[in-house]
Protein backbone atom coordinates (compact mmCIF):
# COMPACT_ATOMS: atom_id res chain seq x y z
CA UNK A 1 0.00 0.00 0.00
CA UNK A 2 1.34 3.40 -1.01
CA UNK A 3 0.43 6.80 0.42
CA UNK A 4 1.39 10.33 -0.57
CA UNK A 5 1.55 13.10 2.03
CA UNK A 6 0.64 16.26 0.14
CA UNK A 7 1.64 18.72 2.90
CA UNK A 8 4.85 18.48 4.93
CA UNK A 9 6.50 21.55 6.44
CA UNK A 10 9.93 19.96 6.32
CA UNK A 11 11.68 23.33 6.61
CA UNK A 12 10.16 23.84 10.06
CA UNK A 13 13.02 23.86 12.59
CA UNK A 14 11.52 20.95 14.52
CA UNK A 15 11.67 18.74 11.42
CA UNK A 16 14.58 20.06 9.38
CA UNK A 17 17.17 18.98 11.94
CA UNK A 18 16.06 15.35 11.66
CA UNK A 19 14.89 15.35 8.05
CA UNK A 20 16.75 12.22 6.92
CA UNK A 21 15.55 10.10 9.86
CA UNK A 22 12.02 11.45 9.43
CA UNK A 23 12.00 10.44 5.78
CA UNK A 24 13.29 6.97 6.62
CA UNK A 25 10.40 6.51 9.06
CA UNK A 26 7.94 7.80 6.47
CA UNK A 27 9.15 5.42 3.77
CA UNK A 28 9.06 2.52 6.22
CA UNK A 29 5.42 3.40 6.99
CA UNK A 30 4.44 3.28 3.31
CA UNK A 31 4.55 7.02 2.66
CA UNK A 32 6.28 6.69 -0.67
CA UNK A 33 6.23 10.31 -1.84
CA UNK A 34 5.88 13.69 -0.14
CA UNK A 35 5.11 17.26 -1.15
CA UNK A 36 7.02 19.86 0.87
CA UNK A 37 5.12 23.07 1.54
CA UNK A 38 6.44 26.50 0.64
CA UNK A 39 4.98 29.26 2.81
CA UNK A 40 7.19 32.21 1.85
CA UNK A 41 9.74 32.91 -0.84
CA UNK A 42 12.57 31.91 1.50
CA UNK A 43 10.80 28.80 2.75
CA UNK A 44 9.84 27.82 -0.79
CA UNK A 45 13.47 28.01 -1.83
CA UNK A 46 14.46 26.01 1.25
CA UNK A 47 11.87 23.33 0.43
CA UNK A 48 13.23 23.08 -3.10
CA UNK A 49 16.76 22.70 -1.71
CA UNK A 50 15.64 19.87 0.59
CA UNK A 51 14.06 18.06 -2.35
CA UNK A 52 17.37 18.15 -4.16
CA UNK A 53 19.50 17.27 -1.15
CA UNK A 54 17.39 14.40 0.17
CA UNK A 55 16.12 12.73 -3.00
CA UNK A 56 18.79 11.82 -5.53
CA UNK A 57 16.21 9.91 -7.56
CA UNK A 58 13.98 12.91 -8.17
CA UNK A 59 11.02 10.58 -7.70
CA UNK A 60 10.02 10.95 -4.06
CA UNK A 61 10.21 14.58 -2.89
CA UNK A 62 8.41 17.48 -4.54
CA UNK A 63 7.43 20.93 -3.35
CA UNK A 64 5.14 23.89 -3.67
CA UNK A 65 6.21 27.52 -3.90
CA UNK A 66 4.16 30.44 -2.70
CA UNK A 67 3.41 33.01 -0.04
CA UNK A 68 1.09 32.06 2.83
CA UNK A 69 -1.53 34.63 3.89
CA UNK A 70 0.34 35.03 7.20
CA UNK A 71 3.28 36.28 5.11
CA UNK A 72 1.24 38.39 2.68
CA UNK A 73 2.57 41.64 4.11
CA UNK A 74 5.98 40.68 2.67
CA UNK A 75 4.60 40.57 -0.89
CA UNK A 76 6.17 43.27 -3.07
CA UNK A 77 6.48 44.22 -6.71
CA UNK A 78 9.50 41.92 -6.95
CA UNK A 79 7.78 38.91 -5.38
CA UNK A 80 6.02 37.79 -8.54
CA UNK A 81 9.22 37.46 -10.54
CA UNK A 82 11.01 35.69 -7.70
CA UNK A 83 8.14 33.26 -7.31
CA UNK A 84 7.92 32.67 -11.05
CA UNK A 85 11.58 31.63 -11.08
CA UNK A 86 10.94 29.10 -8.31
CA UNK A 87 7.86 27.76 -10.06
CA UNK A 88 9.98 27.03 -13.10
CA UNK A 89 12.02 24.41 -11.24
CA UNK A 90 11.06 20.79 -12.01
CA UNK A 91 10.64 19.76 -8.38
CA UNK A 92 8.06 22.51 -7.77
CA UNK A 93 4.61 21.17 -8.66
CA UNK A 94 2.09 23.76 -7.40
CA UNK A 95 1.60 27.42 -6.55
CA UNK A 96 1.13 27.93 -2.83
CA UNK A 97 0.60 27.76 0.02
CA UNK A 98 -1.51 30.80 -0.73
CA UNK A 99 -4.98 31.90 0.30
CA UNK A 100 -6.82 33.83 2.99
CA UNK A 101 -6.71 33.60 6.77
CA UNK A 102 -9.28 35.85 8.43
CA UNK A 103 -8.94 33.96 11.71
CA UNK A 104 -5.54 35.18 12.83
CA UNK A 105 -5.18 38.11 10.44
CA UNK A 106 -1.39 38.14 10.74
CA UNK A 107 -1.39 40.21 7.54
CA UNK A 108 -3.98 42.88 6.70
CA UNK A 109 -6.83 41.45 4.65
CA UNK A 110 -6.31 43.70 1.61
CA UNK A 111 -2.70 42.53 1.43
CA UNK A 112 -3.79 38.90 1.75
CA UNK A 113 -6.16 39.35 -1.16
CA UNK A 114 -3.55 41.12 -3.31
CA UNK A 115 -0.94 38.40 -2.72
CA UNK A 116 -3.50 35.68 -3.44
CA UNK A 117 -4.73 37.23 -6.67
CA UNK A 118 -1.23 37.75 -8.01
CA UNK A 119 -0.35 34.13 -7.22
CA UNK A 120 -3.53 32.92 -8.90
CA UNK A 121 -2.59 34.96 -11.95
CA UNK A 122 0.81 33.24 -11.99
CA UNK A 123 -0.88 29.85 -11.75
CA UNK A 124 -3.03 30.73 -14.75
CA UNK A 125 -0.03 31.97 -16.72
CA UNK A 126 2.06 28.88 -15.95
CA UNK A 127 -0.90 26.46 -15.95
CA UNK A 128 0.01 25.05 -12.55
CA UNK A 129 -2.29 23.75 -9.81
CA UNK A 130 -2.85 25.82 -6.67
CA UNK A 131 -2.36 24.78 -3.04
CA UNK A 132 -4.83 26.84 -0.99
CA UNK A 133 -5.08 27.84 2.67
CA UNK A 134 -8.35 29.12 4.13
CA UNK A 135 -9.45 29.95 7.68
CA UNK A 136 -12.71 31.79 8.41
CA UNK A 137 -12.62 33.20 4.87
CA UNK A 138 -14.47 30.74 2.67
CA UNK A 139 -16.95 33.26 1.26
CA UNK A 140 -14.29 35.75 0.21
CA UNK A 141 -11.99 33.02 -1.10
CA UNK A 142 -14.81 31.66 -3.24
CA UNK A 143 -15.55 35.12 -4.63
CA UNK A 144 -11.94 35.51 -5.72
CA UNK A 145 -11.57 31.97 -7.04
CA UNK A 146 -14.63 32.27 -9.27
CA UNK A 147 -12.80 34.86 -11.36
CA UNK A 148 -9.92 32.43 -11.99
CA UNK A 149 -11.27 28.90 -11.75
CA UNK A 150 -12.08 28.35 -15.43
CA UNK A 151 -8.49 29.21 -16.30
CA UNK A 152 -6.82 27.14 -13.56
CA UNK A 153 -5.93 23.50 -14.19
CA UNK A 154 -6.69 22.46 -10.59
CA UNK A 155 -6.74 23.68 -6.99
CA UNK A 156 -6.86 21.99 -3.60
CA UNK A 157 -8.20 23.42 -0.34
CA UNK A 158 -5.50 22.09 1.94
CA UNK A 159 -6.35 21.07 5.52
CA UNK A 160 -10.08 21.51 5.10
CA UNK A 161 -11.75 22.13 8.48
CA UNK A 162 -14.88 24.00 7.42
CA UNK A 163 -18.61 23.36 7.47
CA UNK A 164 -20.92 21.69 4.98
CA UNK A 165 -21.77 24.89 3.08
CA UNK A 166 -18.11 25.68 2.43
CA UNK A 167 -17.37 22.10 1.36
CA UNK A 168 -20.20 22.03 -1.14
CA UNK A 169 -19.20 25.43 -2.52
CA UNK A 170 -15.62 24.25 -3.03
CA UNK A 171 -16.81 21.06 -4.69
CA UNK A 172 -19.09 23.10 -6.95
CA UNK A 173 -15.92 24.82 -8.18
CA UNK A 174 -14.42 21.40 -8.87
CA UNK A 175 -11.74 21.81 -6.20
CA UNK A 176 -9.85 19.03 -4.47
CA UNK A 177 -10.08 18.66 -0.69
CA UNK A 178 -7.16 17.85 1.60
CA UNK A 179 -7.88 16.14 4.94
CA UNK A 180 -5.47 16.17 7.89
CA UNK A 181 -5.31 14.87 11.45
CA UNK A 182 -7.91 17.50 12.34
CA UNK A 183 -10.41 14.76 11.51
CA UNK A 184 -8.96 12.71 14.39
CA UNK A 185 -9.63 15.44 16.96
CA UNK A 186 -12.66 14.61 19.12
CA UNK A 187 -12.79 18.20 20.40
CA UNK A 188 -13.07 20.10 17.13
CA UNK A 189 -13.01 17.70 14.18
CA UNK A 190 -16.09 15.52 14.58
CA UNK A 191 -18.21 17.80 12.37
CA UNK A 192 -16.08 16.56 9.47
CA UNK A 193 -17.03 12.91 9.94
CA UNK A 194 -20.42 13.00 8.15
CA UNK A 195 -18.98 15.25 5.43
CA UNK A 196 -16.28 12.81 4.39
CA UNK A 197 -18.73 10.66 2.45
CA UNK A 198 -19.74 13.72 0.41
CA UNK A 199 -16.27 14.25 -1.05
CA UNK A 200 -16.11 12.55 -4.46
CA UNK A 201 -13.51 9.80 -4.70
CA UNK A 202 -11.51 11.70 -7.31
CA UNK A 203 -11.38 14.93 -5.26
CA UNK A 204 -9.92 13.64 -1.96
CA UNK A 205 -6.29 13.77 -0.83
CA UNK A 206 -4.59 13.09 2.52
CA UNK A 207 -1.97 15.10 4.39
CA UNK A 208 -0.29 15.47 7.76
CA UNK A 209 0.65 19.18 7.66
CA UNK A 210 3.53 18.04 9.87
CA UNK A 211 4.78 19.07 12.37
CA UNK A 212 1.29 20.38 13.13
CA UNK A 213 -2.00 18.56 13.76
CA UNK A 214 -0.72 15.39 15.42
CA UNK A 215 -3.66 12.92 15.32
CA UNK A 216 -5.06 12.89 18.84
CA UNK A 217 -6.01 9.22 18.60
CA UNK A 218 -2.44 8.14 17.76
CA UNK A 219 -1.08 5.52 20.18
CA UNK A 220 1.56 5.62 21.45
CA UNK A 221 2.03 9.35 21.15
CA UNK A 222 5.52 10.58 20.26
CA UNK A 223 7.42 12.13 23.15
CA UNK A 224 8.12 15.17 21.00
CA UNK A 225 4.40 15.89 20.57
CA UNK A 226 5.09 16.67 16.91
CA UNK A 227 3.36 15.25 13.90
CA UNK A 228 5.34 13.65 11.06
CA UNK A 229 4.59 11.99 7.72
CA UNK A 230 4.92 8.47 9.16
CA UNK A 231 1.64 9.11 10.99
CA UNK A 232 -0.40 9.67 7.82
CA UNK A 233 -1.82 6.17 8.20
CA UNK A 234 -3.80 7.38 11.20
CA UNK A 235 -5.55 9.95 9.01
CA UNK A 236 -6.16 7.23 6.42
CA UNK A 237 -7.80 4.98 9.02
CA UNK A 238 -10.06 7.71 10.37
CA UNK A 239 -11.18 8.86 6.94
CA UNK A 240 -11.77 5.29 5.76
CA UNK A 241 -13.86 4.59 8.87
CA UNK A 242 -16.22 7.50 8.30
CA UNK A 243 -16.43 6.99 4.54
CA UNK A 244 -17.22 3.31 5.02
CA UNK A 245 -14.38 2.49 2.64
CA UNK A 246 -11.62 -0.13 2.89
CA UNK A 247 -8.30 1.42 3.83
CA UNK A 248 -6.43 -0.08 0.89
CA UNK A 249 -9.05 1.24 -1.54
CA UNK A 250 -8.86 4.72 -0.03
CA UNK A 251 -5.06 4.66 -0.07
CA UNK A 252 -4.99 3.69 -3.74
CA UNK A 253 -7.56 6.35 -4.68
CA UNK A 254 -5.96 9.24 -2.80
CA UNK A 255 -2.54 8.27 -4.12
CA UNK A 256 -3.84 8.31 -7.70
CA UNK A 257 -5.43 11.69 -7.02
CA UNK A 258 -2.22 13.19 -5.65
CA UNK A 259 -0.18 11.89 -8.56
CA UNK A 260 -2.61 13.30 -11.08
CA UNK A 261 -2.93 16.65 -9.29
CA UNK A 262 0.79 17.30 -8.76
CA UNK A 263 2.06 15.39 -11.79
CA UNK A 264 3.98 12.98 -9.56
CA UNK A 265 5.35 9.82 -11.20
CA UNK A 266 4.29 6.33 -10.16
CA UNK A 267 7.08 4.40 -8.46
CA UNK A 268 7.72 0.81 -7.48
CA UNK A 269 6.52 -0.21 -4.04
CA UNK A 270 9.94 -0.53 -2.50
CA UNK A 271 12.07 1.60 -0.17
CA UNK A 272 14.49 4.09 -1.70
CA UNK A 273 18.17 3.10 -1.81
CA UNK A 274 20.29 4.26 1.09
CA UNK A 275 22.28 7.37 0.34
Amino acid sequence: MQLIDIAVNLTHPSLAAQAEALLERAYAAGICQLVLTGTSLNESEASLTLCRQLDDSGQRLFSTAGVHPHEASTWSNASGNALKALLGQPEVRAVGECGLDFDRDFSPRPLQEKALEEQLALAVELQMPVFLHEREASQRLLEILRDYRDRLPAAVVHCFTGERRALYAYLDLDLHIGITGWVCDERRGTHLHPLLRDIPDERLMLETDAPFLLPRNLRPKPKSGRNEPAFLGEVLREVALHRGQPEDSLAAQTTRNARAFFGIPAILDEPPPES
